[in-house]
C-alpha cells in the first residue's frame, strides 16, 4: 500500500473518535442518540481529506503519518469543548477550518524552505517585535499577569504562536551557516575553545529574549520552550555538549534572578510548591487552578468518568453552572478534563499521539538531506515538543503551571493556526528527505 493510501485509510479511526464521542455527550445530556454524530464525523472526515488532497499532490513522499496523528488529537479537542460549550466547539470547529486552508497555502506556495534563509534576519526581527506587542499600550494587555495577546478590535491572538516558528527559522538559517566556527572556535577558556564574539553574538541575543520574556512579558513557558528550543539546535548544529551545558547554566541563573524580581512568576512557583495550602488555593490568581487540576486527574481513575460526565462546576437553580470547578478548562486545564473522562489510559494515549509526532519529526531530522533542513526539522519538533512538556508537565505539577496551549487540542484560533503551519513544514521536509535521488 502506498504512503498516501495508508494516510487516507489512518484518518478513518479519527472521524470514528468524533462520531462516538458526540454521541457519548448526546446520551448524556438528551437521553437518546442522535444521528448528528454521524453528520459531525462525516464532515470532520471530509475536511481531513481535504487536506490529504492537498499532501497527495504536493507533497507525495511525505509522512504518511503525521497528519491522521493531528487529525486524532484534533478530534480529541473538538468533543471536548463541545462538551464544554457548543459556541467554544463551534469557533474551534472554524479556526480549523481555517488552520488547513493556512497550511494548504504553505504545502503549495512554499515549495523550496530553503527560500526562507533569505530572509531569516526579517523572519527574526519580525517574530522579535510579534513578542513584544503585548506590552505595547491598546493593542495588548495582560491575562492571569502574564502578556501574552495582542487585541485589534474584536479579534485577538497570542503572538508567540507565530514567533516560535520565525525564531527556529533564523536559529537553523543561522547555525547552517556558522556551526563550523562554532564547533572549531577561536579562544580558548578554561580549557574550552569559544567562537569569535560576532558569530555568537546573535545567539547570545536569544538567551536576551528568554530574559526578555520573562521580564516584560511574564511568559515562563514560551520562555523555556524558545531556549530549549535554542539548546537544542545548538547541540545538533555543533555536537558539542558544552554549549548546552552552559547554556542551561545561563538560563537557570537567568530565571533565578529574573524570578525572584517578577511577582507574577514567584506566584506561579510558590502555587507549584504547595497547590493546597489554603491560603494559597483561596488566594486571587493562587493554587486553585492547579490544585482543581490535580483533583481531576485523580478522580478519573484508570478508565475515566466518560465523556461528558466530568464536574466542571458547581450548577445554580437555573441550570447554569456557576462556581467553576475546573477553571480555564477549554484552554490551560484541557488535559485534565481529559483525563478526567478518559482516566490515565486516555490521557497516556494523547500523550502516545504526541510522542508519535515528536518522533516522526525526529526521523524527518534524520532523513534530511542537507544541514539547513536537518537543523529546521529538529527545531520545529523541539519546539512542538517543550510545547507539550510545559503544559503537561504545569497542570501535573512536574514544573509551575503557565499558559501555553495544548497543540491542536486547547481552545484557541492562534494555536490551531501556527500548528498547522509548523506541520506543513514538517511535511515539506518530509518530501524533500523522502523523494527518490
Amino acid at each position: 500500500m502506498s504512503a498516501r493510501n495508508r494516510e487516507a485509510l489512518a484518518l478513518l479511526p479519527s472521524a470514528l473518535l468524533v462520531t462516538a464521542g458526540f454521541a457519548a455527550i448526546f446520551l448524556k445530556r438528551d437521553a437518546f442518540l442522535s444521528d448528528a454524530s454521524l453528520t459531525y464525523g462525516a464532515v470532520f472526515l471530509g475536511l481531513c481529506l481535504v487536506g490529504h488532497l492537498v499532501v497527495r499532490f504536493t507533497a507525495p513522499n511525505a509522512d504518511p503519518y503525521l497528519f491522521p496523528l493531528v487529525a486524532v488529537l484534533a478530534c480529541f479537542g473538538l468533543v471536548e469543548l463541545y462538551r464544554i460549550d457548543e459556541s467554544f466547539a463551534r469557533l474551534q470547529a472554524q479556526w480549523f477550518v481555517v488552520g488547513l486552508g493556512l497550511f494548504a497555502v504553505t504545502m503549495v506556495m512554499l515549495r523550496d524552505l530553503h527560500l526562507l534563509e533569505r530572509y531569516r534576519y526579517t523572519i527574526a526581527f519580525g517574530s522579535i517585535l510579534l513578542l513584544i506587542l503585548p506590552r505595547l499600550p491598546i493593542i495588548g494587555g495582560a491575562s492571569n499577569g502574564a502578556y501574552l495577546s495582542i487585541n485589534v478590535g474584536p479579534l485577538s491572538f497570542q503572538a508567540a504562536e507565530f514567533a516560535k516558528i520565525g525564531i527556529v527559522i533564523f536559529l537553523a538559517s543561522y547555525l547552517r551557516d556558522t556551526r563550523q566556527v562554532l564547533i572549531h572556535g577561536g579562544r580558548r577558556f578554561l580549557g574550552m575553545s569559544f567562537p569569535p564574539l560576532r558569530h555568537f553574538g546573535p545567539l547570545l541575543a536569544i538567551w536576551g529574549v528568554a530574559m526578555m520574556l520573562l521580564i516584560f512579558i511574564r511568559d515562563l513557558g514560551s520562555s523555556v520552550m524558545f531556549f530549549g528550543a535554542f539548546l537544542a539546535l545548538l547541540y545538533v548544529a555543533t555536537g558539542k555538549k558544552r554549549f548546552p551545558v552552559i547554556g542551561l547554566g545561563a538560563f537557570a541563573l537567568g530565571a533565578f534572578f529574573v524570578g525572584g524580581r517578577v511577582g507574577h512568576v514567584q506566584d506561579r512557583v510558590a502555587a507549584w510548591r504547595d497547590p493546597f495550602e489554603p491560603a494559597l488555593f483561596n488566594q486571587v490568581g493562587g493554587s486553585e487552578q492547579l490544585a482543581q487540576s490535580l483533583f481531576a486527574q485523580a478522580d478519573g481513575g484508570l478508565f475515566g468518568r466518560g465523556f461528558g460526565q466530568a464536574e466542571l462546576g458547581l450548577v445554580n437553580q437555573d441550570g447554569a453552572i456557576g462556581t467553576a470547578l475546573l477553571p480555564a478548562a477549554k484552554n490551560d486545564l484541557i488535559y485534565s478534563l481529559i483525563a478526567n473522562e478518559t482516566g490515565l489510559l486516555g490521557a497516556a494515549a494523547i500523550l502516545l499521539a504526541y510522542l508519535l509526532i515528536i518522533n516522526r519529526g525526529f526521523r524527518i531530522a534524520t532523513l534530511a538531506r542537507d544541514p539547513f533542513s536537518k537543523l529546521l526539522a529538529t527545531g520545529l519538533t523541539s519546539v512542538f515538543a517543550l510545547q507539550v512538556f510545559v503544559i503537561v508537565g504545569g497542570v501535573t505539577k512536574v514544573i509551575p503551571l503557565t499558559g501555553v496551549t495544548l497543540p491542536f487540542i486547547s481552545y484557541g484560533g492562534s494555536s490551531i493556526m501556527a500548528n498547522f503551519v509548523l506541520l506543513a513544514l514538517l511535511m515539506r521536509l518530509s518530501e524533500d528527505a523522502r523523494r527518490p535521488a
